[in-house]
């Protein structure tokens, strides 16, 4: 029997250099998406997908992030005392239980699969996932619970994976497919940022993996990359030379890339028109504005 993925990797050691003066005291990660901060969209589709213990990839300057998921009695008392259930129980909905969840920190950039192995100690022999909170996917089923199922039927290393334009491969990892079965591809090797009309698809890998120990065994050898760094994807395609399957998963949803100012801002509003007590106000006023805009041009 296959064993169930039930730890997952959040590599957030990263400055937020492009979110600056704001990061200069608030980890990117806590930054919110309407009420509710980036790390806890990743922590809920973790938990969607089965995962059971948490492991945060820190460095310097993250105990915010840390605080965020400790209990606050002080609040919770005086939520209790003023009779606010409701906000009672969404805060305590972002509390996580001791043992359930640990911290590393990385303490030098040298670049996502290092992150990835500095948590080596804590997976032992087992599939474990990694997550990374800038890509924030809106999914009717959450993503990582899509791969979760579709890796209990292949095994092997998942990522998943979507279509990019010709022009936009550089800007990520991409598939060099083997055979395409629609939602799950087989794969034979990943080419890291290739310049447009040099790339083997439009399959571009995104912050989503499932991974064997095999990987961690290739990070071992901390052999450097594209930009001096140890990358993942070399980890991964040298599991795949070993004779381990690499699938590319095109997950159900729309991804945004909050690590850059305007994805978080098409996410920010994606996410408020979807509630229903943000939906009316704000598409008012973006009319509003559509309409000024055109009327003062």
């Amino acid at each position: 029997m296959r064993k169930r993925v039930t730890k997952a990797i959040f590599p957030v050691a990263g400055l937020g250099t492009r979110f600056l003066p704001a990061t200069k005291s608030v980890p990117k990660e806590i930054m919110t998406l309407v009420d509710r901060p980036l790390v806890q969209y990743a922590i809920d589709e973790a938990r969607a997908a089965g995962i059971k213990e948490f492991i945060f990839i820190t460095s310097r300057g993250k105990n915010a992030l840390e605080d965020y998921f400790d209990n606050a009695p002080q609040l919770e008392q005086e939520l209790r005392r003023k009779g606010k259930d409701d906000l009672l129980e969404i805060l305590k909905s972002t509390n996580m239980d001791s043992g359930e969840i640990a911290y590393m920190r990385q303490h030098k950039p040298l670049g996502l699969g290092h992150a990835v192995w500095c948590a080596r100690r804590f997976i032992a022999n087992e599939p474990f996932a990694v997550i990374l909170p800038d890509d924030v996917i809106a999914a009717e089923k959450p993503c990582l619970q899509q791969m979760v199922e579709a890796f209990e039927e292949t095994g092997g290393n998942m990522v998943a994976a979507m279509d990019v334009p010709d022009d936009k491969t550089n800007a990520y990892g991409i598939l060099d497919v083997r055979e395409d079965m629609g939602n799950i591809v087989s794969t034979k090797g990943m080419v890291e940022k290739p310049e447009p009309g040099t790339a083997p698809s439009n399959l571009a890998v995104i912050g989503r993996y499932i991974l064997t120990p095999t990987v961690l065994q290739k990070l071992n050898k901390k052999q450097t990359g594209a930009g001096g760094e140890i990358q993942l994807t070399d980890a991964i395609d040298a599991a795949r030379e070993d004779g381990e399957e690499v699938y590319g998963y095109r997950f159900r949803g729309q991804r945004f890339d909050c690590g850059s100012k305007s994805g978080f801002l098409q996410a920010t509003v994606a996410f408020a028109l979807a509630r229903d007590d943000l939906r009316d106000d704000l598409w008012s006023y973006i009319s509003d504005t559509v309409h000024a805009a055109k009327a003062a041009q």
